[in-house]
């Protein structure tokens, strides 16, 4: 993956904080992206500490950015690095669980916004950038999506895979961008022990062991059907 740029949302901890640290050490330059500046420069440290691959930091909050700021981001990576070869989307937002005749409506849109609309909005800023050479687009799905009580997290989930499935359709004729998503089971992370606090997380998955899903994604070829999993 060396020469390779790839930006990760939701790098500052949990699955994007690995899947960044697995690109890297495969030679990638990672752009890591969250708003949780200290998180970031510690993933930053590691990175370069272990692989001497100096990665980029754009923070930014998901939940406030407007559509400039996501243009301003796809103009500063094409600035900066010049081309784009892979987004993965990590970043998410559990919001409330609670039947839906109990979810609160600013809850819902927030986790709404985070999980599905900036997804949509960042996703159609970088296009211009994926399109310019072979490329991938990863999003990150939910088992949970038609379970009770899983509230805008569960929508938002089901939203996502038919988000892919459109831009699948849509960029396949063109052969350059392959569309993904992936499911990366129940992982010990900071969303999970807020969803499940009671359960023992010794047995899960950490986010480095599922960091491999996201590697096995970007080593397909673009010439191979583009797939939605």
């Amino acid at each position: 993956m060396a020469e390779q740029i790839i930006l990760i949302t939701g790098a500052a901890q949990g699955i994007g904080a690995s899947v960044a640290k697995a690109c890297a050490y495969a030679g990638a330059t990672v752009i890591l992206h969250d708003k949780q500046v200290p998180q970031l420069e510690a993933v930053y440290d590691e990175i370069v500490e272990q692989t001497g691959i100096i990665p980029a930091i754009y923070p930014l909050d998901l939940k406030g950015a407007t559509v400039d700021d996501y243009k301003q981001l796809a103009q500063t990576i094409s600035e900066s690095f010049g081309k784009l070869d892979a987004l993965i989307h990590c970043a998410a937002s559990l919001g409330q669980l609670a039947p839906v005749m109990n979810q609160d409506p600013k809850t819902w849109a927030e986790t709404l916004h985070i999980n599905l609309t900036a997804a949509y909005l960042l996703t159609q800023a970088c296009l211009p950038l994926l399109k310019q050479q072979a490329s991938h687009l990863i999003f990150t799905t939910d088992a949970h999506k038609h379970t009770a009580y899983w509230g805008a997290y569960g929508i938002s989930k089901a939203a996502v895979e038919a988000l892919a499935e459109q831009l699948k359709d849509e960029l396949e004729a063109e052969g350059k961008v392959i569309v993904s998503t992936i499911d990366p089971g129940e992982v010990r992370t900071a969303l999970y022990a807020r969803a499940y606090p009671a359960r023992n997380p010794e047995h899960l998955n950490l986010p480095d062991d599922v960091a491999y899903q996201y590697i096995a994604k970007l080593q397909l070829e673009t010439n191979s059907p583009v797939s939605v999993d």
